[in-house]
């Protein structure tokens, strides 16, 4: 089970964190991955860390703002958002695929949580 937290009203230029907290599974046997979707718009994945976090992943629109990270002795995923911008608004979901494959591989993702909003205002 996978549940995201952390979501949240900012105004532009703010900082969020995001948690994901696991349970029921060894985390450390999963890459993980933060994704969102706004509304009218498809779902994309915007960050990524492999199983043992070596491994990250960034799209375009939240490089150098975003970083993902993760503390496999808590069983938690985090995702700091800084400098964020009104169209970083959407519901942020975590997500986990088993890491026996690439972290990057959007299809091997097959475990989601609950979405938390995060809502940057103009």
């Amino acid at each position: 089970q996978l549940q995201a937290s952390g979501g949240g009203l900012v105004q532009t230029g703010g900082s969020l964190r995001l948690s994901c907290a696991a349970s029921g599974r060894t985390f450390s046997n999963y890459n993980m991955a933060w994704s969102r979707q706004a509304p009218g718009k498809e779902r994309e994945f915007v960050a990524a860390i492999s199983w043992g976090g070596a491994g990250t992943y960034y799209a375009d629109s939240v490089k150098d703002r975003f970083t993902i990270s993760r503390d496999n002795a808590k069983n938690t995923m985090y995702l700091q958002m800084n400098r964020l911008k009104p169209e970083d608004t959407a519901v942020y979901y975590c997500a986990a695929a088993p890491r026996g494959g690439s972290y990057v591989l959007w299809d091997s993702y097959d475990y989601w949580g609950q979405g938390t909003q995060v809502t940057v205002s103009s």
